[in-house]
């Protein structure tokens, strides 16, 4: 694979950029380094903020310097071409957009972004998708199997307003699931504080734990059937894997989820057809600081639909 040797670097951060991540900054702007090596990099001191030392969650304050010491970068090494067929899926999947953001219905099976071996995201093919673009950023997250409304901001203004609504649990973000077992039919509230562990290969497990961040999630009934639950979702905080995780602490865990599931259950929805985990983000709804209403409904897409009706 080509190579080729950057010379020292500075960087000045113009005011689209302050309040973001370094990480996230230096790794749209030094394309071909693989995120690993810009962690090592940043732990060496071999890129600096002012002359001083950083951590990858360092937030960009106006005038900031970045040196960045010469480089080895992979010619090669950007990211694959999103298929055609993945194109058209996507531009078909977008729910709202304005000059400000981008709401978009997540395919399930696709990762929002590149990353432990995955080279190609939906942010990376949505960057494709739009040249014109000059920033698209996620505002939140959604797992890999789990499908609905997903923000990006085209703005890095508007990246910070969206994320301090969400520290601030104003942005309203409601899911379906489909449960095994039946929930009684009150508002069944579960506030267990979680905590995230990372193995070595990389594989993220979550657990319940008092030292783990505080994590509050409501679940109430849709629908009951013969073996399981329809549930709508509330998250109030956005924890990694919270909904999964409360859901199983509950006795309660989702339906095709190969990680916090029913191993018997599972098996029996996967007879019925279901060939991914039942959690699909519905519904997201919040004002943004302008007094704009924004709220987005994602329709729950036909495989789920399909299960539905069997039950």
């Amino acid at each position: 694979m080509k190579q080729h040797k950057t010379p020292v670097q500075f960087i000045e951060v113009d005011d689209e950029h302050i309040g973001r991540r370094i990480d996230n900054f230096l790794l749209n702007k030094l394309k071909g380094l693989p995120k690993s090596h810009l962690y090592l990099l940043l732990r060496k001191g071999e890129i600096r903020v002012n002359k001083k030392r950083i951590k990858p969650s360092y937030k960009l304050q106006q005038n900031d310097v970045i040196r960045v010491a010469p480089l080895r970068l992979s010619i090669e090494a950007q990211p694959s071409k999103p298929s055609k067929e993945l194109l058209k899926k996507l531009s078909n999947k977008v729910l709202y957009e304005d000059q400000d953001l981008l709401i978009i219905n997540k395919p399930v099976g696709i990762a929002v972004h590149g990353g432990s071996g995955i080279r190609l995201g939906l942010i990376e093919s949505l960057r494709i998708m739009r040249p014109e673009a000059h920033f698209l950023e996620l505002v939140h997250r959604l797992d890999r199997n789990t499908s609905g409304c997903l923000i990006i901001a085209k703005k890095h203004s508007i990246l910070r307003e969206l994320h301090k609504l969400l520290c601030e649990s104003k942005i309203k973000k409601i899911y379906t699931a489909l449960t095994l077992g039946r929930w009684p039919k009150k508002i069944n509230k579960v506030n267990i504080a979680l905590r995230k562990n990372v193995l070595r290969s990389g594989e993220r497990i979550v657990k319940a734990s008092e030292q783990g961040k505080a994590a509050f999630t409501e679940f109430k009934v849709i629908q009951n059937f013969a073996i399981s639950s329809l549930v709508a979702v509330k998250l109030y905080t956005g924890r990694t894997h919270q909904i999964r995780v409360h859901a199983q602490l509950s006795g309660h865990p989702i339906a095709g989820d190969d990680k916090y599931g029913d191993r018997a259950f599972n098996r029996i929805m996967w007879k019925r057809g279901l060939r991914r985990m039942f959690l699909h983000a519905r519904k997201i709804k919040f004002v943004l600081p302008s007094g704009k209403k924004i709220s987005i409904e994602a329709p729950l897409g036909e495989e789920l639909e399909q299960i539905l009706k069997q039950l």
